[in-house]
């Protein structure tokens, strides 16, 4: 058995490169599988819970958040199972909502779980939809960096702060509502937090 050239493996990838649809490490596609599942979980999330909403706002959030969810999934599978560009390009997600923000706590009663489904209510639906549009945020965010097949990593890039925006906007919904209060620390010792640190020099030390 002849010793293995480190020149002639280079030149055997040069000149068989990896086809797209296997340019994938095993890791990523791990990765990309538990994103592709939280993702159907979150689309039948939405389907299980659309019924339950009564606010016509909070269904018309649900409704663009699903549509657009939906053609995000489609466009993974594609080069996800191809591994080249999607057919369609990725889009951007824009909220209706204004960015203001309520901020103070107000007394309420405590929560607690549900003990019958009649509970369900546009509170709890709206939990419900943040809790999954946050987890996706984190999962492609790590999943991105993993990520070896360049048209996979754009797209799970370019669907992060889509997901960003779509939490945003629930969590507007929800502030709007009373149903997520946001506490503040007094002016005073948010003066001392927001000056805690300066800026630092573009320059590397070369010693």
């Amino acid at each position: 058995m002849q010793p293995i050239n480190p020149q002639n493996l280079m030149e055997n990838q040069t000149v068989n490169p990896v086809p797209p649809v296997m340019n994938h490490a095993g890791h990523e596609v791990l990765d990309v599988h538990e994103i592709l599942s939280h993702a159907v979980n979150t689309l039948d999330t939405y389907v299980m819970l659309r019924q339950h909403v009564k606010d016509p706002e909070l269904a018309d959030i649900m409704q663009r958040q699903y549509q657009y969810m939906v053609n995000e999934y489609n466009t993974l599978v594609e080069c996800f199972s191809t591994g080249r560009d999607p057919s369609k390009p990725t889009s951007r997600y824009q909220m209706k909502q204004g960015n203001n923000v309520v901020y103070g706590l107000k007394p309420g009663q405590p929560k607690k779980p549900m003990t019958s489904p009649t509970e369900i209510n546009d509170q709890r639906v709206s939990s419900q939809m943040l809790s999954c549009v946050k987890t996706g945020a984190g999962h492609r965010a790590v999943a991105a960096t993993e990520t070896t097949n360049p048209v996979v990593r754009r797209v799970l890039a370019d669907s992060i702060p889509n997901c960003i925006e779509m939490a945003y906007e629930i969590f507007l919904y929800q502030n709007k509502h009373g149903y997520y209060q946001v506490p503040q620390f007094s002016p005073q010792e948010m003066q001392q937090l927001t000056t805690s640190y300066s800026p630092a020099s573009p320059q590397l030390p070369l010693q």
